[in-house]
């Protein structure tokens, strides 16, 4: 018998850390299968996603054709390690290689995106000789201990004796300031700190801030920042766990930009919900990185033969023009959402953010996360003080859900904001 979602609440509060408790809902579905766009509960009941696992699913959940390319390898052999042959590794890696920008062609695999940028910041000291980074506010790196030290969105902020191997420069974002006077500080910022450091190795970024609430920089940043850090011999480190193979409507969030990074980090998107995660630099920098290493996880004959079926999946279907071109019909329905509490629509392809400007928004987008999800929309939710909302759904999605949605979303944040009005007479 499946469990109700009360008895799984029940038995994490039992079974598992506390710090695992968060769901999105008061009352939180319990998912037993996908197809595609879509999930259902286990009542029957039918959801569109636009959230897809956290920037997952770009191909759909239990998509047929990867998973059926998935099933046949792991029948055949499921798991071995890199120190035996493999062909799919290669294959992966080849492709890889053929796909990525500029003449970065050598990969390192590994299992989750925290760990891939920890393998990045480990190649950028090698290869430097130095041993400090540099991070932006209002980012997110992943969870490790060294990954957390980048991360620098307070609620995330969990360590008692964080590492002091970071220094913070000032965000591209600053609400007080224009977008284009806020980057201009953070260049500037990031220069000082080179200037006063000379113990610096790497500086990571996210081509689009996620979980910092979609925070997209203007198109020059990103090529006036790698050409400072080139002044003092910084490597520049993409961490494209949320924004990689066609969430931007390019293949990678950089490719938006016209900039090559020295290093390139990827994970969810490329796993279809099998764990992978990459690091990937340029032969020049890669030889350095020479000494024995592994990942027990990384690179295994399932995952890679589930990337490769995902990768093709991508190309086939055309998935990262389809993104760009579904990513500005959503983002032009949502301006046309006429409502005081939205303050800004943001973002790039399928990676859109709308920011909340009212009395307690962070309550009221729960108010809206959970009327949605009552109404059949799975909608996500970021940004600093939590007051965004996150559509980054599956890239197979349709102009026909998008508009479903958008009417139902509409619909949702006028009934609420009428109570708004009547709560604050």
């Amino acid at each position: 018998m499946m469990m109700k979602n009360k008895t799984i609440i029940d038995k994490k509060k039992k079974y598992m850390f506390p710090n695992l408790k968060m769901h999105f809902y008061d009352d939180p579905p319990v998912f037993v299968r996908g197809d595609m766009q879509y999930l259902f509960d286990g009542d029957g009941k039918k959801y569109t996603d636009f959230f897809a696992g956290v920037s997952v699913m770009i191909c759909g959940h239990s998509n047929k054709e990867i998973l059926t390319k998935t099933i046949e390898q792991l029948k055949r052999l499921q798991h071995t390690t890199i120190i035996y042959l493999d062909e799919n590794i290669v294959r992966l890696a080849e492709k890889l290689a053929n796909i990525m920008p500029g003449d970065i062609d050598k990969t390192f695999f590994c299992a989750s995106g925290s760990e891939a940028n920890e393998g990045a910041f480990l190649l950028s000291k090698i290869y430097t000789k130095k041993s400090k980074f540099i991070t932006l506010e209002n980012a997110l790196h992943g969870k490790t201990y060294l990954t957390l030290g980048a991360t620098t969105i307070k609620m995330w902020d969990i360590d008692p004796h964080p590492t002091d191997l970071f220094y913070v420069a000032k965000g591209f974002y600053n609400p007080n300031e224009t977008l284009e006077e806020s980057a201009k500080q953070s260049i500037e910022s990031v220069r000082e700190i080179l200037k006063n450091n000379d113990d610096i190795a790497s500086m990571i970024v996210e081509p689009i801030q996620g979980n910092g609430g979609i925070l997209t920089p203007p198109i020059w940043y990103f090529k006036k920042l790698k050409k400072v850090l080139e002044e003092y011999d910084v490597l520049l480190i993409a961490d494209e766990v949320q924004t990689g193979y066609g969430r931007t409507g390019k293949m990678f969030g950089m490719d938006n930009f016209d900039i090559v990074p020295d290093i390139l980090v990827t994970a969810k998107a490329l796993s279809g919900g099998i764990p992978i995660a990459t690091f990937s630099t340029t032969a020049k920098i890669a030889k350095h990185f020479n000494k024995p290493s592994a990942s027990t996880f990384g690179g295994t004959p399932v995952s890679c033969a589930n990337s490769l079926a995902v990768l093709e999946y991508v190309e086939n279907n055309r998935l990262v023009e389809k993104s760009k071109e579904l990513g500005n019909y959503l983002i032009d329905k949502l301006k046309q959402i006429n409502s005081d509490i939205i303050k800004e629509v943001r973002g790039i392809g399928l990676m859109i953010g709308v920011e909340l400007e009212c009395k307690n928004s962070p309550e009221v987008l729960n108010v809206i996360l959970e009327d949605m999800k009552n109404k059949g929309f799975i909608l996500g939710k970021c940004g600093v003080n939590r007051n965004v909302i996150a559509l980054q759904p599956p890239l197979v999605i349709t102009t026909y859900d998008i508009d479903n949605m958008i009417l139902e979303l509409e619909n949702t944040i006028c009934k609420i904001q009428g109570g708004l009005i009547e709560k604050n007479r």
